[in-house]
């Protein structure tokens, strides 16, 4: 062997190279964006089967054959209560709609204070209590506000981590229905 150091640097550049190749292979363009999408868009939602504010209970099987919007929310976050005046408008302009139903389920909150809250600010659409975070393990959720759209029969038609403007819940919706 005359020149063991240019073989061993060789060998060097080739495992580097080789290591580049598929670690450029795995990785997306942005991986804080893939850390943004929910992996169930495209899938079947999540059954869920959670207490609500007057005793009962809200289950997946109820919006079944509707478009639905479910909205992963909390009393005490900005984000959260930033987004309500858009779920208020959204809302009343839907709730008629034989075909559209709108949940929001709650985590990180005390009963107590999720039903002043709701009476408060006049929330009109169906409140689900997660206080084991259920749902929001099986959703998948990130945080608080998260939202998806649901098809009729029943796949996840859109998802996002984060505030819901009045478009961006009208185009949710449009998605579940696209999705019947």
């Amino acid at each position: 062997m005359k020149h063991p150091a240019r073989i061993a640097a060789l060998a060097v550049a080739l495992v580097v190279v080789v290591f580049g190749v598929v670690l450029a292979l795995n990785v997306g363009s942005d991986p804080q964006e893939d850390a943004r999408q929910s992996h169930l868009v495209g899938k079947a939602a999540p059954a869920f089967n959670l207490p609500n504010l007057t005793g009962g209970r809200v289950k997946l099987a109820d919006i079944a054959g509707k478009s639905a919007i479910v909205n992963f929310w909390n009393s005490w976050g900005t984000p959260c209560r930033d987004e309500e005046p858009a779920l208020k408008q959204f809302y009343a302009e839907h709730k008629d709609d034989p075909d559209f139903a709108m949940v929001g389920i709650v985590r990180d909150d005390e009963t107590k204070t999720v039903k002043a809250y709701v009476k408060d600010n006049g929330i009109e659409w169906t409140i689900a209590l997660d206080p084991s975070s259920v749902a929001a393990l099986d959703f998948g959720t990130r945080g608080q506000p998260e939202t998806y759209a649901i098809s009729p029969s029943g796949v996840v038609a859109a998802a996002k981590y984060g505030a819901m403007s009045m478009k961006e819940l009208e185009l949710f919706l449009d998605h579940a229905r696209q999705n019947a």
